[in-house]
């Protein structure tokens, strides 16, 4: 839902104060993201969990959680950004940087109850044409992840499958159903 009658800049709109749920930017609009639910972030923190645990120790990438990006003209807060350990933005005493302006190599988009899916398919796509390598969208009323990748039709993924991520993150592995099956509480 754009949330700003007025068309801004992109400089104009990182001026702006952060807000909660966080405001994106694309194409001369402000929107503003949806609030996560619990099984939206249930998901998320199980994700970047999940890949942290695999690609932390092995200095492969890092995933962070809602993290502002400032690339190809847009600003936005995937749910999930994973960049590879070359990529990760750091300061000269080799902290991470508040500001990331490349785009991510992994963007994840969750779904949420009343969100477009059609829009989240644009803004994947948006992402893998822009920059990002892979762009997943995960959908918990369907249990299934669909996978982007540029100039390539997307991939539906749904129990078994596994998501191919090898081209970011070398031998790490994780099927549609495990990723679903942290949402149940036994």
């Amino acid at each position: 839902m754009a949330i700003s009658g007025q068309h801004l800049t992109l400089e104009a709109f990182l001026r702006l104060p952060e807000q909660e749920p966080a405001l994106e930017f694309k194409e001369g609009k402000v929107t503003q993201k949806v609030s996560p639910t619990g099984r939206h972030s249930r998901l998320q923190t199980v994700l970047v969990e999940r890949l942290n645990r695999f690609a932390e120790p092995r200095k492969l990438a890092l995933a962070f959680s809602e993290l502002r990006t400032t690339f190809g003209g847009a600003s936005s807060v995937p749910d999930v950004a994973v960049y590879r350990w070359d990529r990760i933005p750091v300061d000269e005493q080799g902290q991470v940087v508040d500001t990331f302006v490349e785009p991510p190599d992994l963007a994840v988009e969750i779904a949420s109850p009343g969100q477009s899916t059609t829009g989240l398919v644009r803004r994947c796509l948006w992402y893998v044409a822009n920059g990002v390598q892979v762009a997943l969208l995960v959908d918990p009323d369907d249990e299934s992840v669909l996978v982007f990748r540029a100039e390539q039709a997307p991939q539906a993924l749904r129990g078994p499958d596994k998501l191919g991520l090898g081209d970011v993150l070398p031998g790490f592995e994780l099927s549609a159903q495990e990723i679903f099956d942290s949402l149940r509480v036994y």
